[in-house]
């Protein structure tokens, strides 16, 4: 895939930029903008400024609601249930973890569901909105039906990834995952690249697995069938039924107990309908939350201590490429694969952005054709 390297920070007032063109207001761009940069400055391509073009889209369709604002409409002392009224993702997403974390402040853990939202970025961006005040942090989201169940050939549950955030020293538990093999937008990234699938990551609309990104993704949006396996992959003997039962684990805490529609059910005749799950704990509960996180870092050390398979020199802990690759990525610059970089410029070009004032002349690039 042929990319190029740009400066966060120029990412960042590039971003902040479009979203006031979108509409929203100085702070809401500012959020949002931090969740997709914080994807980027990860490693996660898939949900950063790859997301860009598809968002501008969305709210030209009128599927995502610039002037929503998400309301509280259930609550307890422990939980609360949101309705983003079709609102950017990001938004309903920072005020419900928000909630979760002043609540669990208060009651020692919360859960927060929200409804009838949109594509939220990273589910990790929220648990670890909760560790970084000290507490373990939970996040969740449904979305477009994308994964196929097990022995089933129509997709009926979304990536549905799970994050978990926890503090710990000398840098925090960090886990984020999608219960299927893999999340649409990395097919989206080997369809920009035009590069074939590897084996055992797709089905076709009968079932049968395919290697063609382009076909997958045509599938997903016109419900023809087939999409992406659940962790484990085609079968129960592969372990295909757990990532399959952890994609429910997702669907209760987000759709379910919301009362919002379930990943079969959204992204049909305009509705986007994203149901977001959270929850937020606090350790002193427990008992004494610096004592819980010394015993954790104690563990987690040994895990990185633990003997090494023949040929291997390093046991990762989760987190620990996370840290370093934001340190990495602010040193050398953010990969952008130049067709999201071009999906860019003709985003700029239609808002009346001056793309040149942020990133200069792109280089000579052959064979593109329009992607707005």
């Amino acid at each position: 895939m042929a990319h190029i390297k740009y400066d966060y920070k120029v990412l960042v007032s590039f971003c902040e930029a479009a979203f006031r063109k979108f509409g929203f207001t100085e702070e809401e761009s500012r959020k949002i903008t931090d969740v997709l940069i914080t994807s980027d400055l990860y490693g996660i391509e898939s949900h950063g400024m790859q997301r860009l073009s598809r968002y501008d889209k969305g709210i030209g369709k009128g599927l995502i609601k610039v002037d929503a604002k998400p309301e509280v409409v259930f609550e307890t002392p422990v939980s609360a249930v949101i309705d983003a009224h079709k609102g950017m993702g990001q938004l309903a997403g920072i005020k419900a973890m928000e909630l979760a974390i002043e609540k669990a402040k208060a009651s020692g853990i919360a859960i927060v569901t929200v409804r009838d939202s949109n594509h939220y970025g990273i589910a990790g961006y929220y648990a670890k909105m909760a560790s970084e005040q000290g507490l373990i942090g939970f996040s969740c989201t449904n979305s477009e039906a994308i994964m196929v169940p097990t022995y089933a050939r129509k997709a009926m549950l979304g990536s549905n990834p799970i994050a978990m955030a926890m503090p710990a020293d000398p840098y925090p538990f960090f886990f984020d995952s999608s219960t299927t093999v893999v999340t649409r937008g990395k097919l989206e990234m080997y369809n920009k690249a035009e590069e074939e699938l590897p084996s055992m990551w797709a089905l076709d609309k009968d079932g049968l697995p395919t290697v063609n990104a382009g076909e997958v993704l045509e599938n997903i949006v016109n419900k023809r069938g087939g999409g992406i396996l659940p962790l484990g992959g085609f079968t129960e003997k592969s372990g295909g039924h757990k990532g399959y039962g952890y994609g429910m684990v997702c669907e209760i805490f987000s759709s379910i107990l919301s009362m919002g529609l379930t990943s079969n059910h959204t992204h049909i005749n305009g509705v986007g309908g994203t149901c977001h799950g959270f929850a937020a704990i606090n350790p002193a509960i427990f008992g004494d939350p610096e004592e819980i996180k010394a015993h954790f870092s104690t563990f987690l050390q040994e895990l990185r201590e633990a003997p090494k398979a023949v040929g291997q020199e390093r046991i990762y802990t989760h987190g620990e490429k996370e840290v370093e690759s934001v340190a990495r990525i602010k040193r050398e610059g953010v990969p952008v694969d130049v067709k999201t970089v071009l999906e860019m410029k003709e985003m700029a070009d239609h808002a009346g952005i001056d793309f040149k004032a942020y990133f200069g002349e792109l280089p000579e690039v052959t064979d593109y054709h329009s992607l707005y």
